[in-house]
């Protein structure tokens, strides 16, 4: 079902310039006055601002609005440690969603290093360039520590969404999956293979949510963790079951929901028909899945299906549903974690996934109440691909605001949204909806 071959991703990236980001100014530059202003001498006033009152740099300056998305190629999508070059598509292609949904700049840092101390002082020494920090593909448990450390550390908001946005938006899933079978979310059976970053802040999320700890079962690349094992640190230990279970094939039967965050092939046809009625299944590995979508319902016709992929349907991803509208949120209310308001943001999100005629996962179904979803995300939903629009709008708060891509997705508020002219800024129905 890929949409594309091998030749046209790696040409996509390469041509008609190679790479997906570019800067682009965002003042006119025509004439002398522009440049005389742009830099010396006019730039000196700006600087002579910020120096008498640091605040009013998010006025003077782009700071507020960029953000580093830093990663070591630790743990990159399903690829393991490729190291911090070979990891930079991926954060060249975070930065393209920061600004096709929410009009963030990004720059991706790729660190060269895999010392957590190490990174943790070459990103404080970052405060002053960005408005805030996205820890991005950085393998457990360092990346814990990391952001730990820099949260105590820095006075802007650091958020590791592999974590926070991974929970927020796959228990927004479940909760819709519980309304849409019927079950009761403290009886459920939960098998978790992945026990890295995503993994951990899952299951607690779901803990949180109503989820009982010890229905769940949660798998590392050892196996089953249980008390009493080696090679567990403290937030696997959390999720140990009092003695060793069995193998992945022994714990899948009779659960209600699989949810994998580890690599593709690791559940076959036989294990999704020993689950329970009606399972769960999320196999949300990248860029391959721990089932493919045609063998998990070739086992389980009734089996409620998503993956992280773009091109199956029910993608069960935070690319569009939460992030990367979750730094902007931070941002505007000027937090430095985002823990405290997981719960809430899933249910809204939950809200948003039942949208009709959302191409997101598990909508209503029409005529006969609920149904999960089958339909794969549509293009036309997609942001406009030109972001270098002259015109600004104003804000229904009275701001001015760049038309920027969220006004323009088809969806977010059910809705369509006008491409230009007078549109909400990102403080109006998009922070109402959302935050």
């Amino acid at each position: 079902m890929a949409l594309f071959t091998r030749e046209e991703a790696l040409n996509y990236h390469r041509y008609p310039r190679p790479g997906k980001l570019e800067v682009v100014p965002i003042k006119s530059f025509r004439d002398q006055k522009d440049l005389s202003m742009a830099y010396s001498p006019g730039v000196a006033q700006a600087c002579l601002e910020i120096a008498r009152d640091p605040k009013t740099a998010a006025i003077y300056t782009g700071r507020n609005n960029l953000v580093a998305v830093v990663s070591n190629g630790s743990a990159v999508l399903g690829l393991g440690n490729i190291g911090a070059l070979a990891g930079k598509p991926v954060m060249e292609g975070k930065g393209v969603l920061f600004k096709s949904f929410a009009d963030i700049d990004v720059y991706d840092i790729d660190l060269g290093t895999k010392d957590p101390d190490e990174i943790i002082k070459v990103v404080k020494c970052l405060e002053p360039t960005f408005g805030g920090i996205n820890l991005e593909d950085i393998k457990a448990p360092e990346c814990f520590y990391i952001e730990e450390e820099l949260k105590k550390q820095m006075n802007i908001p650091v958020f590791h969404d592999d974590q926070h946005g991974t929970a927020i938006i796959s228990g927004a899933a479940l909760l819709n999956s519980c309304e849409i079978t019927g079950k009761k979310i403290d009886e459920l059976k939960i098998v978790v293979v992945g026990a890295g970053a995503a993994g951990i802040a899952c299951a607690s999320f779901y803990v949180e949510l109503g989820v009982k700890r010890e229905n769940i079962f949660m798998f590392d690349s050892r196996g089953l963790i249980y008390k009493g094992r080696d090679h567990l640190n403290k937030w696997k230990e959390k999720f140990a079951q009092p003695t060793n279970c069995g193998d992945l094939a022994a714990c899948m039967k009779g659960a209600d929901m699989f949810l994998g965050l580890s690599k593709k092939g690791l559940v076959s046809k036989d294990m999704v028909r020993s689950m329970a009625h009606q399972p769960v299944i999320f196999a949300m590995a990248n860029p391959d899945p721990e089932i493919t979508y045609e063998d998990a319902k070739e086992a389980r016709p009734e089996a409620i299906m998503g993956t992280g992929r773009s091109d199956y349907p029910n993608q069960i991803n935070n690319v569009s549903l939460h992030f990367p509208r979750s730094p902007r949120r931070a941002r505007h209310r000027h937090q430095r974690s985002h823990e405290a308001r997981r719960r809430p943001r899933a249910r809204r999100s939950r809200q948003g996934t039942r949208a009709s005629g959302s191409p997101r996962c598990l909508q209503y179904g029409q005529g006969s109440g609920i149904r999960p979803g089958l339909r794969p995300p549509e293009a036309a939903r997609f942001p406009h691909s030109d972001h270098r629009h002259p015109g600004r709008g104003k804000g229904r708060h009275g701001k001015r605001c760049r038309p920027d891509a969220h006004h323009r997705f088809q969806g977010v508020h059910g809705r369509p949204q006008k491409a230009h002219g007078s549109l909400p800024c990102p403080c109006g129905p998009v922070r109402e909806a959302a935050c």
